[in-house]
């Protein structure tokens, strides 16, 4: 297609609200002149559905709940008036606190002030507000964030380095809905040890995001934690950060929250629109079906042209693909949905994997993230008239080009700037187009079944990990997996028996010595003396 005719088709496929700012271009997808018009019932069907999701529809049967992350920047459209209160109460909580803890009322126990801010987490409830700090934090910030957001020793040491000595200014923020989440768990239990050696009474730096009555609800009132906020059970995990999960960490660091509400709502505001080619979460959602012929055959390439919006794709990894992969349609029937979402930063992607996306295999189409502000001051020239923006922004511009030519499919999506407002528009953005596009392929976008699948398998894994090594410490002799695993009556568990092993020998923790065989497999394990 000539520059002509693609300049036309930009023109009559660019959505633009001018009151946000935000741009979405379509041009670059190759869909048919009739494509969109044939998906007009469907969409049309996805939106009455998303209508009754809003207006409190159970929407995850499996654990007959609602879906509510839109009442959070809306509460007037909550089902009733005690979720709308609750809503509105909890931001105020949000607020009054950060302000009590930026202005010292709320301290250390010495006195200090706090000065840092230890997220505990996992998955959404990392994810979301990581993505926030990074993309909106700055050197000035009233608290510094890092995060425990694995279950890895080694990940929770390194961050614990970097805080150093001033734990003892340093505010810990535990999120969990039901509290029993092993891995934040796990982040609590170090996190709590760490405050201990260092001489430090732990309650007296801990607040807890979690659900009324919850495991974690009941630590943190027996023990005296500063604070407790909420987590409702119609607010999921990814789609959580514009509830307190999100909005805590963020006030506490010192960013606008206000900003983030307001340009989710506007957003929310957009993307109710029936009419399909003015509502841009719509407008994604086709062109997910297009681009994999809404099957999942072709991956989604994240690339933000902003160091800011680093971590964005990581945060739609989450979104998209546990909200979209799925075995089963929302009839029981396999159809083994999904959408792989992977991505890096722009212009970092020029000297990783264009070339593959230009010149290897043809399966994905690429998101493109626009930013049209370069930062907040002015820029100096690199070259005459040119700035390190200006080189940026060819950049994106040649990409797209150099994909193009190849009949590689991308959109681009542009706000104005990265600022709280815009954050807030491209979360509430994308949770949209996923349930549209979950309406679309007809699954359930709410639930995530293979996620309780695997804690469900690593739970086995540790109970067979004490039968282990209580056998080994009963016998005291010296013995190959497979004669564990056939002494336990499992011996269809011996690959398990010898990884654990394996894994225990190398952390002297357990007490495991491990003596090499000519075959690894056939080695033996025993207790140290």
């Amino acid at each position: 297609m000539d520059n002509t005719l693609l300049w036309n088709r930009y023109q009559s496929h660019l959505f633009h609200d001018p009151e946000s700012g935000l741009m979405l271009d379509i041009s670059r997808m190759n869909f048919a002149d009739g494509f969109l018009a044939s998906m007009e019932p469907a969409i049309q069907k996805a939106f009455a559905e998303m209508g009754e999701l809003e207006g409190g529809a159970i929407a995850n049967p499996d654990e007959g709940r609602m879906v509510g992350h839109y009442w959070l920047r809306s509460p007037d459209l909550s089902p009733t008036d005690e979720i709308a209160a609750e809503i509105g109460e909890t931001v105020q909580q949000i607020r009054e606190f950060a302000a009590a803890v930026h202005g010292g009322s709320i301290a250390a126990p010495d006195g200090r002030p706090f000065r840092k801010l230890l997220v505990v987490g996992i998955g959404g409830s990392a994810l979301g507000p990581q993505f926030v700090a990074d993309a909106l934090g700055d050197a000035d910030n009233p608290l510094t964030p890092h995060f425990f957001d694995n279950t890895d020793p080694d990940g929770m040491d390194r961050v614990l380095a970097q805080i150093g000595p001033d734990l003892a200014g340093t505010l810990t923020v535990v999120i969990s809905k039901s509290g029993g989440t092993k891995e934040t768990r796990n982040g609590m239990l170090e996190a709590e040890i760490a405050y201990r050696r260092a001489g430090l009474h732990f309650p007296r730096y801990a607040v807890a995001v979690t659900g009324e009555g919850s495991e974690l609800d009941r630590t943190a009132t027996s023990a005296g934690w500063l604070a407790r906020f909420p987590m409702w059970d119609w607010v999921g995990g990814r789609t959580s950060v514009t509830s307190a999960v999100g909005l805590l960490p963020a006030a506490l660091q010192g960013l606008d929250i206000a900003g983030m509400l307001e340009g989710a709502r506007l957003c929310d505001q957009l993307t109710r629109r029936p009419d399909t080619a003015r509502n841009p979460a719509a407008l994604l959602a086709l062109m997910w079906h297009h681009a994999t012929g809404g099957n999942g055959s072709r991956d989604m390439v994240v690339l933000p042209y902003k160091d800011r919006l680093l971590l964005f794709s990581r945060y739609l990894q989450q979104l998209i693909m546990e909200s979209i992969g799925k075995e089963l349609d929302r009839e029981g029937n396999v159809v083994c949905q999904g959408i792989s979402v992977y991505g890096n930063k722009g212009s970092t992607d020029q000297h990783a994997y264009v070339q593959q996306l230009r010149e290897g295999v043809n399966n994905f189409f690429v998101t493109f993230i626009e930013v049209l502000r370069d930062r907040r001051g002015a820029s100096l020239p690199v070259e005459p008239g040119v700035t390190s923006g200006d080189y940026l922004a060819g950049f994106l511009q040649g990409t797209r080009t150099a994909l193009g030519e190849k009949g590689r499919e991308s959109l681009t999506i542009t706000i104005p700037e990265v600022s709280p407002r815009t954050v807030g528009m491209l979360i509430a953005l994308f949770e949209r187009a996923v349930g549209l596009y979950a309406s679309l392929v007809n699954i359930n976008a709410y639930h995530q079944p293979g996620v309780e699948a695997g804690k469900k398998a690593a739970g086995t894994v540790l109970a067979l990990q004490t039968d282990i090594i209580t056998h080994l410490r009963g016998t005291g002799s010296s013995l190959t997996a497979d004669e564990i695993a056939a002494a336990l009556g499992r011996p269809d568990a011996a690959e398990t028996v010898f990884r654990t092993l394996l894994h225990a020998a190398a952390n002297p923790d357990h007490g495991i010595r491990m003596e090499p065989a000519e075959s690894l497999t056939a080695s033996r394990f025993s207790v140290r003396d």
